[in-house]
């Protein structure tokens, strides 16, 4: 157990009593029963099994944060880093502020924040390994980062930048609660170092010594609605009508006297001017995600079309295509690509070698749900390539079963794949316009790769080009209405999502209007090309010309997707917690200097002697094991 120091102060030791039956949320604060099995579980802190003594050990507990109180110290910090022992570029509980005003009124608001182990840890549900437990011991959200595989997902569905991925090991870690603190009845290391008593902490919904207001919401917090944090705070001192972020986010937080809170509005710190950012966008982390995504939307839509339009509705175009020289090469080519996206995700990961944990969270996980369908579906289009280099009755009887499972694949893989970007903490994400562009981009490109193969391997391909041309111009109008409602919403709402539109048309403004112009040209030229066909010399330059184009505004649309969302996220210092500044410092050289807390981003280098390892540590009586734990999601 955790050693209590002979002249630990009295500040330092729990002090809650009595506490009430329900939270504010209608969740119960006792999470277990008399006789329950859970109190005979030990938190095995140290490898010692012995079970602590503290008597509210089996009551949600949470932080209350005075931010009258906070005076920007970063003890909290400190402290937590040195009893975690992290890195210098990871801190589990960071400070930030906002400000308002101007000299003599300037009145700024410091927020610490770390982990909210919250009643509905989104967390938990996103992480498709099974990194995450919700504790009956003190409500605690811990997480195990050797079970995480480092994809990340966590961080993008957190509302609080609670979950940290480590750019250097490849995996995530984050606050935990200080159980082993709690054990032996002390507060969590940060609220002990706390020089201001902005910090306190014990069962949730007491008002703690010297408080008057446990309050959900503050400026600068996302909406406690998200996850049902577990975070209380107390805010007296009147603040200024709009109180605005120091980091690089385009938000500030407007007073509402009507709502009686603070509300997360546009603040146009950048100007009008327009920008290509393509420095941004090329040198993005994203850019698995975008090779992945199209390339699996592109075969998936090839692969639906060759067997629902072909097989089963019997399009006399498609048939032709599949009785010709051309559909061994297709599929191939569908493989290859199909292949080459997932080795790209795969990479992406901060732990590759253990991607097969991507299946263990079915249950709750989309992302884990994604990868399953994603799967099935490669195995399907794996199966179909190789049946039909063959021609008997058992071969097609196995094509004919490939496909099946391809196709339910696809359903699952394509439906999951745009569920797990509905996220309510990235606003630009959380739109109906991601469906659209994703099944659209499975027209289009699946489309596009069709009518290519064709009329490489066909001796006259004008029907299959007219047709797949019509194909492509329908997926690209359903991605532009998408586009069209998204824009519309984004630029009439609020926040996070009316700030996304805003860098859409300032730091990538040129960009996004090229994506936008190219998309219009090529509606305009498939619609065209449906009608006329392609043909001689000035054909093929044309069809070389229209691949290239629809490529480019693919490509271009898909990095704006990624690189531009803003999520509902705790705002930051100028340095510290500043995406404008972590992304200078890369370039710049500073992140050299290990003060600044800033890492370069190494994990995607492959560790051959972890792998070794792991499959050392893993033997196949584990695996079974984890099957069966998948199988009966316990």
């Amino acid at each position: 157990m955790f050693q209590v120091r002979e002249d630990e102060p009295k500040y330092a030791f729990l002090q809650d009593k009595d506490s009430k039956d329900q939270n504010r949320y209608g969740k119960p604060i006792e999470l277990t029963t008399e006789g329950d099995a859970l109190r005979e579980q030990s938190l095995n802190i140290n490898n010692d099994n012995e079970i602590g003594e503290n008597p509210n050990r089996y009551k949600q507990h949470g932080f209350y944060f005075t931010a009258d109180n906070c005076i920007a110290c970063h003890a909290c910090e400190a402290a937590c880093s040195e009893k975690n022992d992290n890195a210098g570029h990871i801190a589990f509980r960071s400070v930030g502020f906002v400000e308002g005003g101007t000299y003599p009124d300037y009145r700024r608001q410091n927020i610490s924040m770390a982990c909210n182990h919250c009643d509905d840890p989104v967390c938990l549900k996103g992480c498709p390994t099974r990194a995450y437990t919700k504790f009956a011991e003190y409500g605690a959200v811990l997480q195990d980062p050797d079970i995480c595989f480092g994809c990340g997902y966590c961080t993008w569905v957190c509302p609080y930048n609670a979950p940290q991925l480590d750019p250097v090991e490849g995996t995530v870690s984050k606050c935990n609660m200080c159980v082993d603190r709690l054990e032996v009845g002390l507060k969590p290391a940060c609220v002990s170092a706390c020089l201001g008593n902005a910090l306190e902490f014990g069962v949730i919904e007491n008002t703690p010594a010297g408080r008057e207001q446990v309050d959900a919401q503050i400026p600068g917090f996302p909406d406690p609605r998200i996850t049902q944090p577990n975070i209380r705070f107390q805010q007296t001192k009147t603040l200024n009508r709009d109180m605005k972020r120091v980091d690089s986010t385009a938000i500030k937080y407007h007073r509402d006297d009507d709502a009686g809170n603070y509300q997360a509005v546009l603040d146009e710190k950048h100007g009008k001017t327009k920008h290509w950012g393509m420095k941004t966008l090329l040198a993005s982390h994203e850019n698995a995600h975008v090779m992945f995504t199209l390339t699996a939307q592109a075969v998936m839509g090839a692969f639906v079309m060759l067997v629902i339009l072909g097989s089963l509705f019997g399009a006399p175009v498609i048939e032709s295509l599949q009785s010709s020289s051309a559909l061994v090469p297709l599929l191939l080519v569908m493989f290859g690509l199909m292949g080459s996206g997932l080795y790209k995700l795969n990479m992406h990961l901060g732990k590759p070698h253990r991607f097969y944990r991507g299946f263990n969270n079915l249950r709750h996980s989309p992302l884990s749900r994604e990868i399953a369908g994603v799967s099935a579906f490669f195995a399907g289009l794996a199966g179909y390539t190789f049946f039909n280099f063959f021609d008997n009755g058992l071969t097609n009887l196995l094509a004919g079963a490939s496909a099946i499972l391809g196709l339910v694949g696809f359903a699952a893989g394509s439906y999951y794949m745009y569920k797990l970007y509905r996220i309510k903490a990235r606003p630009f994400w959380d739109h109906w316009q991601t469906a659209t562009t994703f099944y659209g981009t499975m027209l289009s490109l699946g489309g596009l790769l069709m009518a290519f193969m064709g009329s490489l391997f066909m001796s006259n391909s004008t029907q299959l080009i007219q047709y797949f041309a019509m194909v492509i111009a329908l997926g690209l109008i359903i991605e532009a209405v998408g586009l069209l409602f998204h824009a519309k919403d984004l630029k009439s709402g609020s926040g996070e999502g009316q700030a996304a539109h805003y860098e859409l048309s300032t730091t990538f403004g040129k960009t996004y209007w090229l994506r936008n112009a190219l998309l219009i040209f090529n509606i305009i030229l498939a619609v065209t090309i449906s009608y006329t066909g392609l043909s001689g010399i000035g054909g093929i330059l044309i069809g070389l010309f229209f691949t290239a184009s629809l490529i480019i505004m693919a490509y271009l649309g898909r990095i704006i997707f990624y690189a531009l969302v803003i999520p509902t996220t705790m705002p930051g210092a100028f340095f510290w917690k500043n995406k404008g500044f972590v992304d200078h410092a890369r370039e710049s050289g500073l992140a050299d200097m290990q003060q600044l807390g800033v890492a370069y981003e190494r994990h995607h280098k492959f560790d051959v002697s972890e792998l070794r390892q792991t499959i050392k540590e893993n033997s196949l009586a584990d695996m079974i094991e984890q099957a069966k734990a998948i199988v009966t999601g316990k």
